[in-house]
């Protein structure tokens, strides 16, 4: 059943935590050129060293997603000091982007030996367990694209672990903040004023139209 909008007529947004929620969601996902615009526009002060933290995001995300995992460490470690070493998960998930690599260069001796001096010793910890068996398992197929864990080869898995990486040093280091306006938003603002549109594409609807008409934004590209 449709929520009425009208039971949200209470709820009184900020202009300045809508720029902000915009902001974050250019940011966030290195939208360069389309933030220095939007800052323009509105008057907004940028926030210190965001632009250079935004191209090394860029950067690790790439070479993540291109599944040159030991450079995207490397530069995690950089930007985010100790990141990955209290965030396991990822850094589990990295490890495995460069054996995924080796396993389709079809080297399949350097892949084992990366194999059990780096991913073996998550195997203390029982949830790795079963990712390990998935992973070692490509080495038993001549074409391991074939096998049932034919998943992990794809470009789908590399993108989820990119994204997270990409989340998890933002959160690190967080430039904005709009805790105030998310809660509003908790509470009910926006679910059902557009049917198939998320939040930030509503918030971006919102921004004044002088903004669009200064130029393109061919960068833009809404994330559901």
């Amino acid at each position: 059943m449709d929520l009425d909008p009208r039971q949200y007529d209470h709820v009184r947004i900020k202009d300045s935590e809508i720029n902000s929620v915009v902001l974050s969601y250019l940011v966030h996902n290195c939208y360069k050129e389309t933030a220095e615009s939007f800052l323009a526009s509105t008057g907004m002060k940028q926030p210190e060293d965001y632009l250079e933290d935004m191209e090394k995001r860029k950067r690790i995300f790439h070479y993540a997603l291109e599944g040159n995992a030991l450079k995207a460490i490397e530069l995690t470690e950089q930007l985010a000091h100790d990141l990955l070493e209290q965030n396991k998960d990822l850094h589990f998930d990295l490890l495995s982007l460069h054996f995924v690599e080796l396993v389709c260069a079809r080297k399949c001796d350097e892949a084992l030996v990366f194999a059990q001096t780096k991913l073996t010793p998550f195997g203390n910890v029982q949830k790795y367990v079963e990712k390990l068996e998935d992973f070692m398992a490509l080495l038993a197929y001549e074409e391991p694209e074939k096998s049932p864990m034919f998943h992990l080869l794809s470009l789908e898995y590399r993108q989820h672990v990119a994204d997270n990486l990409n989340r998890a040093i933002l959160g690190w280091s967080p430039i904005i903040f709009f805790e105030g306006f998310s809660q509003k938003l908790d509470h009910g603002f926006g679910k059902s004023l557009c049917r198939g549109v998320t939040k930030i594409e509503l918030y971006i609807l919102l921004l004044p139209y002088d903004f669009w008409c200064k130029g393109s934004h061919s960068e833009m590209i809404f994330i559901k």
